[in-house]
């Protein structure tokens, strides 16, 4: 049968739903636990925020779902939300009173990209966190150490957090002197992780050549690195030494921490609105979170210098990456099996089936003869005034209950 799903778009069924809910679940208990608060924010913005003074490169807008607003008479252009941190980032500016100073915010969400082979999914969900009015190296850390504790929690190791920077990135690129055609170009080929026109415009024997050549040969960990780096090229420009200063500060307190990391310049692409220390997040050849310091976006989309930084894990990647222990939390659910649909059976079930809720279990109800249920325990209620008969399938024993209250406590007393 010819598939009648969307190109591009999945389905998630009930397997999938329980790694989602199982990641969305981690992430929001460590949010909490850190003292962050959840927002939510529409599917449909509007494009100008997407737009204002190149808050997107045109790469990314180029995949926005886009159309007129008829319906509201507004004539307005509204696009499905491609990113997630620049809705948050409206929301922020537009309720000062309720999130305004240093705020702490995290969400749960989908974005949209369309992609011309619909091999790709075009609705990605997430799971992010913003960090908005403070401008110490200390929170750019803090939400690295937020995200490694929610890896923590799903229980994943082995990750690689790679490290760039968008300062030090533009800052070579200007240093380069180019027109401002071309050093648009460049940035847009570097955001898209092409490297290697930045080599060929770097005058040959220069400073900026050498650097670069020192960060592209660089694969490790090494705050070391930039001090020297600063010590060998005293003579760069003002705006490179900051950011080289900048980097510099920032992987010292990783070191001081006990971060793992590599510092990898490659690493930034699509890092428009980026500003200072970026990361991403590896699991093997997946790519599975990223984010930095944003502090020129607030002021782009016609804010004050509001400084900022957050990230992002990125679900899909992440879904069916690591098994569920016990499936359909088993051990805590019980199958209520009526023999048929008699208005007496039927009600026994029912008042079984509350009892065991209001006793914290999970109760299905079962009146077509189920062959096999992946919950532990099994109830049946054959007919009114007869004994249940209690299954435990993990030691394929059976005994009798004469009432709900006897059944429930066999539970219990088998957890």
């Amino acid at each position: 049968m010819k598939s009648m799903r969307a190109k591009g778009t999945q389905d998630l069924l009930p397997a999938d739903m329980q790694h989602f809910r199982f990641i969305s679940d981690v992430f929001r208990s460590s949010c909490l636990n850190w003292g962050y608060q959840e927002v939510r924010t529409p599917t449909l913005e509007y494009l100008h925020l997407f737009t204002a003074t190149g808050t997107l490169s045109p790469a990314m807008l180029s995949k926005a779902y886009s159309f007129l607003d008829w319906d509201g008479w507004s004539g307005e252009r509204v696009v499905l939300r491609p990113d997630g941190t620049i809705p948050v980032v409206r929301l922020y500016m537009e309720n000062p009173e309720a999130v305004g100073g240093i705020a702490k915010l995290f969400y749960v969400t989908h974005v949209f990209a369309f992609e011309e082979s619909g091999m790709q999914n075009r609705e990605r969900w997430q799971c992010g966190v913003e960090l908005l009015g403070d401008a110490r190296v200390a929170s750019d850390v803090e939400i690295i150490s937020l995200a490694s504790d929610v890896w923590a929690g799903l229980g994943l190791s082995r990750l690689e957090l790679r490290l760039s920077h968008a300062g030090v990135i533009r800052a070579l690129v200007k240093e380069m002197k180019l027109a401002p055609e071309s050093e648009s170009r460049l940035l847009t080929r570097l955001m898209e992780g092409d490297w290697k026109e930045a080599a060929e415009n770097a005058a040959s024997g220069s400073d900026i050549r050498q650097i670069l050549s020192l960060f592209l040969s660089l694969k490790g960990k090494s705050s070391g690195f930039l001090k020297n780096l600063l010590a060998t090229f005293p003579g760069v420009s003002t705006g490179l030494k900051s950011s080289l200063e900048d980097f510099e500060q920032f992987t010292s307190l990783l070191d001081t921490l006990g971060v793992d990391y590599v510092i990898d310049i490659t690493s930034g692409p699509g890092f428009e609105y980026y500003s200072g220390p970026c990361f991403q997040f590896w699991l093997g050849d997946k790519k599975v979170g990223g984010g930095g310091r944003y502090d020129d976006l607030i002021p782009l989309m016609g804010g004050g210098k509001v400084p900022a930084c957050g990230f992002a894990l990125y679900m899909d990647p992440l879904m069916g990456m690591f098994p569920l222990k016990g499936g359909k939390r088993a051990g805590q659910g019980v199958l209520v099996r009526g023999s048929s649909t008699a208005p007496g059976v039927v009600k026994l079930c029912f008042d079984l089936a509350r009892s065991l809720r209001n006793a914290g279990y999970v109760a299905e109800l079962d009146f077509f003869g189920k062959e096999k249920s992946d919950w532990r325990w099994v109830i049946a209620v054959d007919r009114e005034g007869q004994p249940f008969t209690v299954t435990d399938q993990a030691s394929n024993r059976k005994k009798p209950a004469a009432s709900v209250p006897e059944a429930v406590n066999m539970v219990g007393a088998g957890r």
